[in-house]
């Protein structure tokens, strides 16, 4: 992550049209703007108090039992619906169930641990305006010869390192120059920490300990640069259909929605088998972003509290950005629009949330050249066409564009790209011949006063898997050399893979790349014709990044599961962000590391897993003053699901898929 700015454009919360009606809405829809201005009378008219001294942190749907979930169809109502509220007032974090069908409250529990809930984009504005009244900053700007019209000032959580339990929530505030350059967080104020208490809503402390020259704006400002977009079309319509929030596709079937603090959530998603009478097979009960930490590597008074959890601490999907047609999303794509829950409950409209739309890559999805047949030449290949969702998240600096992409093949590609601006320090070198060995070695001198800080990104995606049914298995087929010893033939070694089922939460935690192998989720209870384990394999399609940081480094205790890429426990509906529920100001005893110690059985039992996606990022020339794309991702793919490959069809069936519509 980076610095939050104050005038950027904020959304969260999506709604979408009702499924087939509001009396059959399905259970896993989001609020919509109607259920959460009822949420907000319900608050307010019951013994809680009124705005100003009232604060909506986070509202969503209270999931129903998965169980009840499952169980549904459109010919029966839904499970009752509530909603999940966290709210703050009196200096308390209260954690509120409201019946949104009756308008009623269900119940109102004070939470007394210790984190604080997500920070609402509103007082995040009202902190970052302190500054620019507060004389002890005006003067610092003053004697940098900085205009105070051309500062802008952003928000930075405080985390936590060791300090007592306090239940002041706090906040710090850096600040940069914009005038000649809309690209102001590469003009930082560098020495200046403002922190905030938010309660208050003042300045509780301040500090101006060095002053650097202010970086040029010179070649920074990137307005004006874009070229026009030529977009590939739909060549024959659009080939998926959108209906409420259930979207079809191909072979694919699933569920979309939108959560303030996740962004975009995959639901039921279920694959067609035509090999086994057009039965519709589960693959993905839920998924989505459920935490992204970002921990830079200067220890400086200005910088070491820099570690973010832009999730759990400022909202992913909070900060998703509106798509612009013909650029973020092609012509032929469909967009959806959504709402939120401002910091007084009232519902807020956000257009383009995300899209839909389907990419024809220009590739192959398989294909076959075979000159061996005398006097004949064959060839045969199926277009690469996929369907893909998407969001892209505007988190201070950072653009995360995330995608779901879903193949005919029954692969899901997950693809998350890094861009946007990168978060430098000021600094008094302006060559690197300047820098002595060991000396100031935290960061990547870009050009003349201004060094680019290392950092990582790691993005934690929940996936609850429920391959073919609920009751799955989380398999390791380990490849191992053998040495052949008996002289039978030339080779003197090979290898063979060895399977291993994880047993325990304790044998579901994977370094990738410590050992060759591959990890696959499988249903033991359901076996091909061949007689294999139907599963799903994850496939990292980038290096794996696994965190540095020293265990005892307080950062890094918020973040323990970050020492593994994957981790495996039992589902449990409460369990649904890595760092737990409440982040902001957390000490790290409620995360996903945490809850795995209890070594729970995940041996043929429903279960979830986690995978992080790593990018340790050593910033480059390149990179300024725009970044281009950083990407990885990972692929859930079919291994044994099916009893041959989709693609492969009959000559007749073909004809009647090119005679037909898309549909």
């Amino acid at each position: 992550m980076a610095s939050k700015s104050s005038i950027l454009f904020h959304f969260s919360f999506l709604f979408l049209l009702p499924w087939l009606s509001q009396s059959s809405a399905h259970p896993l829809d989001p609020l919509s703007p109607d259920e959460i201005s009822t949420v907000r009378r319900v608050i307010l008219s019951t013994h809680l108090p009124s705005p100003p001294s009232l604060s909506i942190h986070y509202v969503g749907v209270d999931e129903p039992a998965k169980h009840e979930v499952l169980a549904w169809d459109q010919k029966r109502p839904s499970p009752p619906r509530q909603a999940f509220v966290i709210a703050r007032f009196g200096g308390e974090t209260h954690e509120i169930i409201i019946n949104v069908a009756n308008a009623s409250l269900v119940s109102d529990r004070v939470y007394y641990g210790s984190g604080f809930p997500l920070l609402t984009l509103e007082e995040q504005t009202a902190a970052a305006a302190l500054p620019l009244s507060y004389p002890p900053f005006i003067d610092s700007a003053r004697r940098r010869g900085v205009a105070l019209a051309d500062v802008v000032c952003s928000t930075f959580t405080a985390g936590w390192f060791g300090e007592p339990e306090s239940a002041r929530r706090r906040l710090k505030l850096l600040c940069f120059v914009a005038g000649e350059t809309a690209n102001f967080y590469v003009r930082p104020l560098e020495g200046i920490v403002v922190v905030v208490d938010l309660d208050d809503m003042r300045i509780v402390e301040y500090r101006d300990r060095v002053a650097p020259p202010v970086p040029k704006a010179a070649g920074t400002d990137y307005r004006g640069g874009r070229q026009h977009r030529v977009m590939v079309a739909q060549p024959a319509g659009k080939g998926f259909k959108v209906d409420g929030h259930s979207v079809s596709w191909s072979n694919w079937q699933f569920h979309l929605s939108y959560d303030a603090r996740a962004g975009l959530i995959v639901s039921l998603a279920s694959v067609c088998d035509t090999d086994k009478g057009g039965t519709r097979r589960r693959v993905l009960y839920r998924g989505y972003v459920s935490e992204l930490f970002v921990p830079y590597m200067d220890p400086v008074e200005e910088w070491y509290f820099r570690t973010f959890f832009d999730s759990g601490e400022y909202g992913f999907g909070l900060w998703a950005s509106p798509l612009v047609p013909n650029v973020d999303c092609p012509a032929n794509a469909e967009f959806m629009d959504g709402y939120y829950a401002g910091q007084d409950g009232q519902p807020v409209k956000v257009p383009n949330v995300f899209c839909i739309f389907e990419r024809y890559s220009g590739d192959v999805a398989w294909r076959h050249t075979e000159f061996g047949i005398p006097g004949q030449l064959i060839r045969e290949a199926d277009p690469e066409v996929s369907l893909v969702v998407r969001m892209v998240a505007a988190l201070g600096n950072y653009d995360y564009v995330t995608d779901w992409e879903f193949k005919s093949s029954g692969s899901i590609k997950v693809g998350v790209s890094l861009t946007g601006i990168l978060e430098v320090k000021g600094t008094n070198y302006t060559h690197t011949s300047q820098i002595a060995a060991g000396d100031d070695q935290h960061g990547s001198l870009l050009v003349q006063n201004t060094m680019a800080i290392y950092h990582d990104h790691f993005v934690t995606y929940y996936l609850d898997l429920d391959i073919d049914g609920c009751n799955n298995t989380f398999v390791k087929s380990k490849l191992k050399t053998a040495r052949v010893t008996d002289g039978s033939v030339p080779r003197r070694s090979y290898w063979t893979v060895v399977r291993e089922a994880a047993r325990t939460e304790a044998d579901g935690r994977v370094e990738m790349g410590a050992v060759p192998a591959e990890l696959l989720v499988v249903n033991p209870n359901k076996k091909t014709k061949m007689g294999n384990d139907i599963g799903y394999r994850l496939i990292s399609n980038g290096a794996p990044a696994a965190s540095l940081l020293a265990d005892d480094d307080y950062p890094e205790m918020r973040a323990s599961y970050g020492k593994k890429q994957v981790w495996v426990t039992p589902y449990n509906k409460s369990e649904k962000w890595a760092a737990g529920l409440y982040v902001d100001n957390s000490r790290g005893d409620d995360n996903l590391a945490v809850w795995s110690q209890r070594n729970r059985v995940i041996e043929n039992t429903d279960i979830v897993l986690w995978h992080t996606v790593g990018f340790h990022h050593i910033p480059y020339q390149e990179d300024f003053p725009l970044m281009p794309m950083l990407s990885s991702g990972f692929e859930l793919r079919p291994s044994n699901f099916f009893e041959r490959n989709p693609f492969f069809k009959s000559k007749q069936q073909r004809q009647e898929e090119h005679r037909s519509p898309l549909s």
